[in-house]
């Protein structure tokens, strides 16, 4: 059925451009190529201002929208923007001269927005929760795809100082099946789910869920609000570049780590006395 619903759609935005391409006149042409590489451009502006944009005439912008098989160009606009739902970092950078002239400003005044969001919506308590169950939990497992997984990498790297027994999954060639048949109740299973999620998240976890673990997930503020998780935690990533601004992601990890850490207690601290004493004796630092 799923196969036989996505032969069905119709082509998406950046494909019939794709396809078009070659045949345009030039003006036309030239109006493609920027909207490869700035579709968001077409949710943003009217037609004459992405004209001016492009630098094309009116008339060329309603002609490309007609050669690629749209009735209107607000049409064409519903197009980008339910596209734009899908997560993809294409429909994020914008084509305007000069839009972010302080790039360094911009990006902290964003990353301070999205952090402010973030934490607005995270109770200390519920830190401390998990913390408590990492602590105890027989084995911790970390799961992260795509750009999830330098997130999953940086968490187990930080608590394996203090919880021995955490582990990122999958490794290259593993399946999760082998994974989840290795899972008790007693266990821990942090996913990271930021956008783009790979397909087959919810089947995870409801597998996890009939095994009796318990559930944390970090997610992007794309993704609605879980409650028959353990925990959900939304990191807001929103930008106006072309790269999402994953900041509230990476404190949203620091602070899970430090309070793991911190409630090790005498437990933890001997144990990363001892990491630090076996990596001196093995020259491990300068």
């Amino acid at each position: 059925m799923k196969s036989q619903l996505q032969k069905d759609a119709p082509p998406r935005f950046l494909d019939r451009i794709r396809t078009a391409l070659a045949e345009l006149q030039p003006a036309e042409r030239r109006l493609g190529t920027f909207l490869l590489d700035f579709p968001g451009d077409m949710a943003s502006y009217d037609a004459q201002e992405l004209a001016r944009l492009s630098d094309v005439s009116k008339a060329t912008v309603s002609r490309f929208i007609r050669k690629i098989g749209y009735d209107s160009y607000d049409a064409a606009r519903r197009a980008v923007r339910d596209e734009a739902n899908s997560g993809s970092r294409l429909y994020i950078g914008h084509g305007e001269p000069g839009a972010i002239e302080d790039v360094l400003g911009f990006g902290m005044r964003e990353e301070m927005e999205n952090l402010a969001w973030t934490f607005q919506r995270i109770s200390p308590e519920d830190l401390d929760r998990l913390a408590d169950k990492m602590l105890s939990a027989r084995k911790v497992w970390i799961i992260g795809h795509r750009i999830s997984h330098s997130f999953a990498i940086y968490l187990r790297w930080q608590l394996v100082k203090v919880i021995p027994d955490a582990a990122v999954i999958p490794k290259d060639g593993e399946s999760m099946g082998e994974h989840l048949a290795a899972m008790t109740p007693d266990d821990l299973v942090l996913v990271l789910a930021l956008r783009r999620r790979m397909s087959g998240l919810d089947a995870l976890l409801r597998e996890i869920g009939a095994i009796g673990a318990v559930r944390a997930v970090i997610s992007d503020d794309s993704m609605e609000l879980d409650p028959s998780l353990d925990w959900h935690f939304r990191c807001r990533i929103s930008t106006a570049t072309p790269q999402f601004n994953h900041a509230a992601v990476l404190a949203l990890c620091h602070q899970i780590v430090v309070r793991t850490t911190l409630k090790s207690g005498a437990e933890g601290r001997t144990r990363l006395r001892r990491v630090d004493e076996f990596n001196e004796r093995l020259g491990e630092y300068d």
